[in-house]
């Protein structure tokens, strides 16, 4: 589905962005990873190159942006181009009231979320652009993005501005062959929602409760998603905020 391809995946040592980095390779694309946790990181890579797969990484802070173009540029030194992106790194707070969060977890929830994404696509776009192929990027959002839940108020914020992004991104470039769009992304099992469940268990049964399925979804499930995107099976979708909550935003 992605044989040939670059693919560019930020938060990608844990998580959805782990999940989707292994899923991308397999799909036949070189994928070119982007995370802080350095160690983590590069046994993602040494993973996907041992089972025959290409990878390069990259570590760095997607809320820096001569991190972002460092690995823009490595991805077009390494394999010669850049045709899809999923920009999934992000930075979760619960829900503490609005009037409570202090002003460095709210710059930090913004940075991350949204800068982030903003520095990804100023540094995508122009390579795709110039390779004159297009390309796909995908954004990730959340469910509150589209609805007040039970995150943080900085959190759903920040989310719906990934939208926003997403949506004015797709109607800048759909005219030049690049489609942007972005996933909701309801509960989902990673190492972050297992430590929250881990300190308080009584939050599992209100995760699952919440989507029509009556569970939480795999990481794989989310990545799955995103390759399809990434993929030409998607060549006339652009601009959309794509569920994939287990029916969380249908009800």
């Amino acid at each position: 589905m992605l044989n040939g391809k670059v693919a560019m995946i930020t938060g990608a040592s844990s998580g959805i962005g782990a999940a989707a980095a292994r899923l991308f390779a397999q799909e036949g694309a070189a994928v070119v990873l982007m995370a802080r946790r350095r160690e983590p990181l590069a046994r993602i890579e040494e993973e996907i190159r041992t089972a025959g797969g290409r990878a390069l990484a990259v570590p760095g802070d997607v809320t820096v942006p001569q991190d972002v173009e460092r690995a823009v540029s490595m991805a077009l030194d390494t394999f010669g181009t850049l045709d899809a992106a999923f920009n999934n790194a992000g930075f979760a707070t619960a829900g503490t009231p609005l009037h409570e969060i202090d002003d460095e977890v709210y710059a930090r929830t913004m940075d991350v979320n949204v800068r982030g994404v903003w520095n990804c696509l100023r540094h995508q776009i122009p390579v795709m652009l110039a390779s004159g192929r297009g390309g796909s990027v995908v954004n990730t959002s959340s469910v509150a993005g589209v609805r007040a839940t039970s995150a943080s108020a900085a959190y759903i914020a920040a989310k719906h501005a990934v939208i926003g992004l997403t949506r004015a991104a797709a109607q800048d470039y759909g005219q030049r062959g690049i489609r942007v769009n972005a996933l909701v992304v309801g509960s989902t099992r990673t190492e972050m929602m297992d430590e929250l469940i881990s300190r308080s268990p009584h939050l599992e049964e209100r995760f699952r409760s919440h989507t029509l399925r009556g569970r939480i979804a795999s990481a794989q499930e989310v990545a799955e998603a995103a390759a399809w995107l990434c993929s030409d099976r998607a060549t006339f979708v652009t601009g959309i905020a794509m569920p994939v909550d287990g029916g969380r935003t249908a009800v």
